[in-house]
């Protein structure tokens, strides 16, 4: 078990965000938080990571060394791509020809080969979620924990994103944890969904997805479909939940 969370409560003032939510999430499953925006899942996913505190319940963590990538990606403007993403290896002292050719030999699979050089202000919004997944694994993560990366960008490399992120997770076979309002988002990375309410936010139920690669790719195939309607139906639940 990678994490254990038992009737985690959250408050914020007078304002309650989450209400007993209890989780539990194995390593090297892709689990995918979903919900309506703003039912605090932002705020579950700080409190497995330890950077929120919790009112009331218990939670029990191994994401020490989890890879956090929060909606913005968070790269440096003043560093180009490659001392963006060698930053992790130069903290842990590694030398710099060495990092350097760690971070080279895995720009191909990112789709950032030939953007050495560029800074950030250069780079589409899906290159630097790239770059910011690889200075994640880079840095020894044995757990991808994402906040909603993709939120920001337009639909169709939203898309692509998605697929892209399917297969290196295929490839990888590490522990995914992401939340996100997006049901396709969902249904395309991960096998285990836990479905929130709204705020306060509490589990209204979980749904295992058990599709192939290539069914997971054909987002207008019957399998798919069948998949996200089962879950919509989940979701419809949790709408107009009252405390």
């Amino acid at each position: 078990m990678i994490v254990a969370a038992e009737e985690v409560s959250k408050q914020f003032g007078d304002l309650d965000v989450l209400e007993d939510v209890s989780l539990h999430i194995s390593r090297g499953e892709q689990v995918a938080i979903l919900g309506p925006s703003g039912c605090g899942k932002t705020t579950l996913l700080r409190i497995l990571l330890g950077l929120e505190t919790h009112n009331h319940g218990s939670v029990t963590s191994k994401l020490s060394r989890a890879g956090y990538l929060p909606q913005e990606s968070l790269l440096m403007p003043w560093k180009t791509l490659l001392e963006n993403v060698e930053l992790p290896l130069e903290i842990a002292g590694i030398g710099r020809e060495r990092r350097r050719n760690s971070v080279v030999d895995r720009l191909p699979r990112f789709g950032l080969d030939g953007f050495e050089g560029a800074y950030p202000h250069e780079l589409s919004g899906g290159m630097k979620q790239r770059a910011a997944l690889l200075r994640a694994i880079l840095g020894g993560a044995d757990c991808l924990v994402l906040d909603e990366p993709f939120g920001a960008l337009d639909t169709l490399t939203r898309h692509r994103l998605q697929s892209w992120m399917a297969a290196l997770m295929q490839d990888l076979a590490m522990t995914l944890i992401f939340v996100t309002h997006d049901l396709e988002e969902a249904v395309t990375l991960s096998h285990r969904m836990i479905v929130l309410s709204e705020r306060p936010a509490t589990v209204i139920g979980e749904r295992t997805i058990t599709l192939t690669p290539s069914e997971r790719e054909a987002r207008l195939g019957p399998a798919f479909m069948r998949a996200k309607d089962c879950v919509m139906q989940l979701v419809l639940k949790g709408v107009g939940h009252v405390s």
